[in-house]
């Protein structure tokens, strides 16, 4: 039985004492889908940024308490008007996403409807799956009275099991999201390791975690355009030395990039290594370099090239 053979407000028997389930977390860019995958976990396992397609996989995050475990399925955001082939194949990895798992949630951000935001709501009236809305930010906010009628808005507009308003940034009120979710697993062993909270492995986190410093200190053009490739890992003694590839598609991206005396690719550097030694608790030696790959957003082989999934 998957969650949505499950009455309301039923939750499922385990069977063999556990339980097991998949939840994709869907919305337009820049609600705190990330954001919101990185809390519930407790680590980064995806970059995030305000800027549009930050999440370009999908990322896969786990919580597991005792019999329970919960696989979080991270997606891009949808963009309707986006302009070049990465960002179709995006729009198609997180619809794609709706037919793999067995609830979802639907971010959206307090007291603001776009029309991506609408776009996302007609894909999801006919998923045939659980909808758990999420009203992040509701920390920013100003007005509280308009939340309740944001709500109740949505809900004549789509049919939600739950509702959980929430800020993913500060950890407000996420709590009440995880129990919600865990209530309705399905009976099922469990796909994972208990220990594990992604299934990425911890190149891909490396290159999250650069990609996420050149979006926030670039501008708007040139983030998009960026990919990031680890090519060397090697442990001696207590330090982890890492080089990795930054590509761009064109050679002014590249000076961009680069900086003026190198400034920018060593500020991208210097930021990327203080989380790097966080996360994974050595010391870390991080070279970066800046290459050039024409137009990879255009085709579906360089796309392919840059590690990112692209669904038929």
């Amino acid at each position: 039985m998957n969650m949505q053979d499950q009455p309301a407000g039923t939750p499922p028997e385990p069977q063999g004492g556990t339980r097991c389930g998949y939840v994709a977390i869907v919305g337009r860019p820049n609600v705190g889908k990330s954001t919101l995958l990185n809390h519930l976990v407790g680590e980064k396992i995806a970059a995030a940024s305000r800027k549009a397609q930050t999440t370009r996989h999908r990322i896969r995050g786990l919580i597991t308490r005792g019999p329970d475990q919960l696989v979080l399925v991270d997606t891009p955001g949808m963009d309707p008007d986006a302009p070049k082939l990465l960002g179709k194949v995006l729009n198609r990895t997180a619809e794609a996403a709706l037919h793999d798992v067995d609830a979802v949630i639907f971010v959206v951000e307090a007291d603001r409807w776009l029309a991506a935001d609408e776009a996302m709501a007609q894909l999801l009236e006919d998923c045939g799956r659980p909808l758990v809305l999420v009203v992040n930010k509701v920390d920013r906010l100003k007005d509280k009275g308009r939340l309740l009628p944001f709500i109740d808005r949505l809900r004549r507009r789509l049919e939600f099991s739950e509702v959980v308003p929430l800020s993913a940034l500060k950890g407000m009120n996420v709590e009440p999201l995880v129990e919600a979710l865990m209530a309705r697993l399905p009976p099922g062993p469990h796909l994972f390791p208990e220990d594990e909270i992604t299934d990425r492995p911890q190149r891909f986190r490396v290159a999250e975690v650069i990609r996420e410093q050149l979006l926030e200190r670039l501008g708007q053009e040139v983030p998009y355009a960026t990919s990031v490739d680890v090519e060397r890992w090697e442990e001696k003694g207590d330090v982890v030395h890492i080089d990795a590839v930054i590509w761009v598609e064109r050679e002014n991206q590249k000076a961009i990039v680069v900086g003026k005396g190198g400034r920018m690719i060593k500020a991208v550097g210097m930021g990327a290594r203080h989380e790097l030694e966080a996360l994974l608790e050595r010391r870390v030696m991080l070279r970066l370099w800046t290459k050039v790959r024409e137009s990879w957003q255009g085709d579906l082989e360089g796309i392919r090239r840059m590690g990112i999934d692209v669904d038929p």
